[in-house]
C-alpha cells in the first residue's frame, strides 16, 4: 500500500492511467491515506456522450452550473473549488460499452482528463485518472 501512497504523492507522474485488474481497493485506500477525494465513475449503462456527462456530474458532484458540454467539463476537472484538496483520484469503471459504442467521446473524455492533469501539476495538486477497460483500442494508455 505504501508504494501506491508514494505514487499518488508524485505530482509530477499524475494523470490518466490504465486502471490496474488488481489492487483497486489499495489505491482507493491510498488515495483516501492521502487525503484526496475518490470518484468513482460507472460507465457500465452509458453509451453517449449525454450518459458519460451526467455520469461524472452527478459522480463527481459538478456545481449546479455545469453545462452538460465538453467546455463545461473542462472547466469544472480545472476548477474543483467546491472540493479543494490536494489531489483527486476518478476511477472511470466500466469502460468497454462506452468505448465500443462511443470511441469519439470516450477519447475526448480521457483528453480531457489528462489536460486538465497537466493544469493541475502546475498548481502542484495531483489529479489521477484510472480507466478500467478490458478492450483493445487504447494501447497508448500508460499502466500504472
Amino acid at each position: 500500500m505504501r508504494g501506491y501512497e508514494a505514487l499518488l504523492r508524485d505530482i509530477d507522474r499524475a494523470g490518466v492511467y490504465h486502471l490496474p485488474l488488481s489492487g483497486r481497493e489499495e489505491i482507493i485506500t491510498a488515495a483516501t491515506n492521502c487525503g484526496y477525494p475518490v470518484f468513482r465513475v460507472n460507465l457500465a449503462e452509458v453509451r453517449d456522450k449525454d450518459g458519460l456527462l451526467a455520469a461524472l456530474a452527478r459522480e463527481m458532484a459538478f456545481p449546479e452550473w455545469f453545462g452538460h458540454n465538453w467546455d463545461a467539463l473542462a472547466d469544472c476537472l480545472a476548477d474543483m473549488s467546491w472540493r479543494p484538496a490536494e489531489g483527486y483520484l476518478v476511477l472511470l469503471e466500466n469502460c468497454d460499452l462506452l468505448h465500443a459504442r462511443a470511441l469519439d467521446d470516450h477519447l475526448k473524455v480521457l483528453e480531457l482528463f489528462a489536460a486538465a492533469a497537466n493544469e493541475w501539476r502546475e498548481q502542484n495538486v495531483a489529479l489521477w485518472c484510472l480507466v478500467d477497460m478490458q478492450a483493445d483500442g487504447i494501447s497508448w494508455l500508460p499502466g500504472l
